[in-house]
């Protein structure tokens, strides 16, 4: 890996500042069900914490299988989304901008992936 730390990754960089955003729009008095603002909190902190987790086991392989993690949790996250849209707890600019920013961090992911695993084939080689 050519990283010394996960905080030099971008996908963990931008997982950070989307955590942020999604904590200050499910304060809202307007987000009424606290299920859904707990669970979408959940699962954006998981975006972040398994890019994390997994860079630090120091091993491709783990950090690969930390990374899809990640991966799925920020698809979760999508998925509530809607829900929040359709619910009216949030509106559709901030569900467009959320949406927007947590499928960018989802490419990274896979490309981070991609990069890891071509790069784990040729180690093999």
């Amino acid at each position: 890996m050519g990283w010394k730390s996960f905080e030099e990754l971008k996908s963990w960089q931008l997982s950070r500042n989307f955590a942020s955003k999604i904590y200050m729009i499910t304060n809202q008095n307007i987000f009424k069900d606290i299920d859904l603002q707990r669970q979408l909190r959940r699962a954006t902190v998981s975006i972040s914490s398994n890019i994390a987790e997994g860079f630090e086991r120091n091993t491709d392989k783990e950090f690969i299988h930390f990374l899809f993690i990640a991966k799925g949790s920020a698809g979760e996250v999508r998925s509530q989304l809607y829900i929040a849209l359709d619910l009216k707890f949030i509106s559709e600019v901030q569900f467009n901008e959320m949406n927007e920013s947590v499928t960018e961090i989802s490419k990274l992911i896979s490309g981070l992936i991609k990069y890891l695993q071509k790069s784990n084939l040729s180690d093999t080689l």
